[in-house]
């Protein structure tokens, strides 16, 4: 019996696959494929809970970007409440102060018509005291002058007292 190379070739594939089974290398394969998708399935499941957990963190700050946005229209709102409110009072204390100066003008204005008036009737009273003098003087003579001098006198002195 004559043996050709090609019954060479299957006896060392024979004892090529003999080995491997001996070796167990497909064991060691499939042990190795599952423990790559083991690997990959973890990765996957943390995948999978990091993007749970992202999501679960973008609407909790949606929910606080939200919050922050009411909150800041409540602030703008009572802004302008309050700026409303001192305008308002700003606008009342600003009438108030023309109300006063105005009565406070108009009363300077009373005082000093009230005293212009003093003072024309005291230079009334000054004219007709010297144009009686001047009468007096003219028609009484010393002994009148005297008699009128002592009742005025007397006049004062009652007053006076």
């Amino acid at each position: 019996m004559q043996f050709d190379a090609t019954f060479f070739a299957f006896v060392g594939l024979v004892l090529f696959f003999a080995l491997v089974i001996y070796l167990k290398v497909p064991g060691m394969v499939t042990k190795s494929l599952d423990e790559r998708a083991d690997k990959i399935r973890d990765e996957l499941a943390e995948a999978k809970r990091l993007r749970e957990e992202a999501q679960h963190v973008l609407a909790e700050y949606q929910r606080k970007r939200k919050e922050a946005e009411a909150e800041a229209a409540g602030i703008v709102a009572a802004a302008e409440r309050e700026a409303a409110m001192l305008t308002a009072e700003a606008k009342q204390k600003t009438e108030e102060f023309v109300a006063r100066r105005n009565a406070l003008s108009e009363q300077k204005i009373k005082q000093a018509e009230t005293d212009a008036i003093n003072a024309v009737r005291a230079a009334a009273v000054d004219l007709a005291v010297a144009a009686a003098e001047t009468i007096i003087v003219k028609k009484a003579d010393a002994a009148v002058q005297d008699d009128l001098i002592k009742s005025a006198l007397g006049e004062v002195k009652a007053r006076l007292q």
